[in-house]
């Protein structure tokens, strides 16, 4: 895929839906523990974690857009360690 890297086409490369409010909903409800990376995430398919892992290790194109969903994915657990 020669999409432009972005959250809408990223979400489109794993076959999720890509509106909005679609990526606002996955964002709040698969937020990850602290330890868990997004490629090991529990609710990715083979496919989907095969392709944020390649990313990620090949500082590709895509792995800033694979990054900010990471972060985006561990809001929760970086907002409970600075609460202390």
């Amino acid at each position: 895929m020669n999409a432009t890297p972005r959250m809408t086409n990223l979400f489109l490369q794993l076959g999720l839906d890509a509106s909005e409010q679609a990526i606002a909903d996955f964002i709040e409800t698969h937020q990850l523990p602290a330890d868990v990376s997004i490629a090991n995430a529990p609710f990715w398919t083979p496919g989907q974690r095969q392709f944020l892992a390649e990313q990620i290790r090949g500082d590709a194109a895509w792995a800033m857009v694979v990054d900010q969903l990471n972060e985006s994915l561990h809001e929760d657990a970086v907002r409970a360690r600075t609460a202390t």
